[in-house]
């Protein structure tokens, strides 16, 4: 290996090292607390699939939304420098137009599910879009820019089904939300590969990881390149958009029905979480999409170990809390400037003893 591609290595392990850690500590702490918290079992559901079981199924599969949702949300964090408050609004919003065209057909097959997930999209690029709008045009800070959304968006779903909760009764929605006949590992774990690898094709053979990068670390110095600020920034919230669609249509499935009151509700908090946990800089620039997901997973599994541990449901979020915020302390860049010097010091601060026999 090569120097350049050593020094590469090693930038992008910095980046996942306190994800990494996290899910080792979490990894060690349930297998001295329970050595069968990670045992995986082979079961049959409801329809008598065999499906695989425990713990560990339940980790990556119940952090599928959050996982999808960390994807976009990394993109807009880097190249706006702020953060979406409204993505649960927004899923409840794309989750409604998915049930919406579902219920208006007579019966439901895979063609009228790719439609109503088409729409779903479309609809969440829309106020994508808005978001996008009033960021990369009008500079209002990402945060407040979203608060809109997020402070009117339930009640936008709850209109577009007449106030209802309608049911979507289907063997293929159904299958989106837990599993494929004859495929063991949850519809929704696949639907976060296929997520993931499709915005890692899409880095490869276009140049919008770079820009996205360049615009998040000098917005000016992009403008003096070439490179359009205000579309990237726009570009990156009509992405978190789809990434939306995708989570709340799963989320749809999963419950076979749509709630617009608590739909994906807080996980605008945990998908910050997740970017913030995966090493990337929540001011913007050099990001790193797996160490995202990898900050899904750790929230997930903590919030499985809490409930492994007959933590009630009212107190969870507080134990999460302290170790979120103990994460973040110590993957900030004061923690880790502190770190490099110190080890900096360690490595050449001693000066160098003579050889044995020297004059």
């Amino acid at each position: 290996m090569s120097k350049k591609n050593d020094k590469k290595f090693s930038l992008n392990l910095g980046q996942l090292t306190i994800p990494i850690i996290a899910i080792l500590l979490l990894v060690l702490f349930n297998l001295f607390r329970d050595p069968s918290f990670f045992y995986i079992g082979i079961a049959h559901n409801n329809d008598g699939n065999i499906v695989l079981s425990g713990n560990l199924v339940s980790i990556i599969n119940g952090a599928s939304e959050l996982a999808v949702l960390a994807i976009g949300m990394t993109l807009v964090t880097a190249a706006c420098g702020g953060q979406d408050i409204s993505v649960g609004a927004a899923a409840a919003i794309a989750g409604s137009v998915f049930v919406k065209i579902l219920k208006s057909v007579p019966s439901i097959n895979g063609f009228t599910v790719l439609v109503a997930f088409v729409s779903a999209c479309i609809v969440a690029m829309i106020f994508g879009s808005f978001n996008g709008t009033l960021v990369a045009v009008f500079k209002i800070q990402p945060m407040i820019a979203t608060l809109i959304l997020y402070t009117c968006g339930r009640s936008i779903a709850y209109w577009i089904n007449g106030g209802a909760t309608p049911t979507v009764d289907s063997p293929i929605i159904t299958a989106i939300g837990s599993f494929i006949p004859g495929i063991p590992i949850p519809t929704p774990v696949l639907i976060v590969v296929a997520v993931a690898i499709a915005f890692k094709l899409l880095f490869h053979f276009t140049s919008l990881e770079l820009f996205t990068q360049s615009v998040g670390i000098n917005g000016s110095a992009a403008r003096l390149n070439g490179i359009n600020a205000t579309f990237m920034k726009l570009l990156s919230f009509i992405l978190l958009g789809v990434c939306v669609a995708v989570a709340g249509s799963i989320g749809v499935s999963r419950l076979g029905l749509i709630n617009h009151e608590t739909l994906l509700l807080d996980v605008e908090m945990d998908t910050i979480l997740a970017v913030a946990i995966g090493g990337n800089n929540l001011g913007g620039g050099k990001f790193k999409i797996s160490g995202s997901i990898i900050g899904a997973y750790v929230i997930q599994m903590l919030t499985i170990t809490l409930y492994a541990m007959k933590v009630s449901s009212t107190d969870v979020k507080a134990y999460k809390a302290i170790v979120i915020i103990l994460l973040v302390v110590i993957g900030s860049p004061v923690i880790k400037a502190k770190f490099a010097k110190l080890t900096a010091k360690s490595k050449f601060g001693q000066p160098k003893q003579p050889a044995k026999g020297a004059d």
